[in-house]
């Protein structure tokens, strides 16, 4: 007899695995399928504090760690392998994976997206101990400290604006002469104290063992580089890159409607085909933090139910 879920889901990130959740709870036979490690984005972050009833010292691993546990507990089937190819206008969806071929009534994409990254020495090793990609989930972890914001873009200076709350001075380095913001935005960053502004600067090391303690920066005009260190009663500060988010979705830009590469849905999370899904980072947002991929998915999973109730036979 042929293998076909009730829902497939591509991506085992927060809303991945919240449609995992829900879906399996619902009796659906469900498959959650991972290309690469578990959790996405939140499994680097060593503390989170925003998420609701999320204990005191709370790390995204562990909050993974607990969210695999019930997907798992409520039987949905987890595994690794790379989705290279969907079919997903007939009535069953086909995923052509790597290793295997799966079919489902329903399909839910949670594949995120990812940071743009700077591409230097020591990013990838101190992300999470000191470089951010996210002010709102990481901001208060320097309160009273100095910050350094990468970007001139609206998104960067709003969220140096937002770091203002916590950081005691806040550095924008911009690679351009001036910003790329709306002007109504400059206006306010101009007008606030604990913002600087270094023009044609970019970062091209950071450095520190087990924590951001320095980093080298270069003046775009005349190649000086300066060294910035970590004030000693701090023992550290905050990088915050905010030049772009590349949405993973590669894999259905071609038949999904999507918005600078991310998937259109409804408020019910509805794509432009029947029976397919979008959840999480990867689908038109305005707010994308673990609480509200965990409702993404969700939702998705309870949607996905009404959709085979309506369209298959028991």
């Amino acid at each position: 007899m042929e293998n076909i879920y009730d829902v497939a889901i591509i991506g085992a990130g927060p809303a991945g695995l919240a449609a995992g959740l829900y879906a399996g709870r619902a009796t659906l036979k469900t498959i959650v399928i991972e290309k690469a490690k578990t959790g996405g984005q939140i499994a680097t972050t060593e503390e989170v504090a925003n998420v609701p009833s999320s204990i005191r010292d709370a790390s995204g691993p562990s909050l993974i760690a607990r969210a695999v546990e019930q997907v798992d507990e409520f039987g949905a089937e987890r595994v690794f392998d790379e989705i290279t190819e969907v079919e997903l206008e007939d009535k069953i969806k086909v995923l052509k994976g790597k290793k295997e071929t799966y079919k489902a009534k329903a399909v839910i994409v949670a594949t995120g997206a990812k940071p743009r990254l700077l591409g230097i020495p020591g990013e990838k090793e101190l992300t999470g101990k000191g470089v951010s990609y996210c002010a709102t989930c990481d901001g208060a972890f320097f309160e009273e400290m100095e910050v350094f914001v990468v970007g001139g873009g609206d998104s960067a200076v709003e969220e140096a604006m937002f770091l203002t709350k916590f950081a005691r001075k806040v550095t924008i380095l911009s690679r351009d002469p001036e910003l790329t913001c709306a002007k109504s935005i400059q206006e306010k960053v101009f007008k606030n104290d604990k913002v600087e502004i270094m023009w044609n600067t970019e970062i091209k090391e950071l450095k520190g063992d087990g924590i951001l303690e320095a980093m080298t920066l270069e003046n775009r005009e005349t190649g000086e580089r300066t060294e910035y260190v970590a004030d000693e009663e701090d023992g550290t500060f905050g990088v915050f890159v905010f030049i772009g988010y590349q949405p993973q979705s590669e894999l259905i830009k071609d038949v999904l409607d999507t918005e600078w590469g991310y998937i259109k849905t409804d408020e019910n999370m509805n794509t432009n085909i029947p029976g397919v899904f979008a959840a999480g980072d990867v689908r038109v947002k305005t707010l994308r933090q673990v609480v509200t991929a965990n409702a993404d998915g969700a939702l998705a999973a309870v949607q996905a139910e009404k959709y085979i109730e309506n369209n298959f036979e028991e």
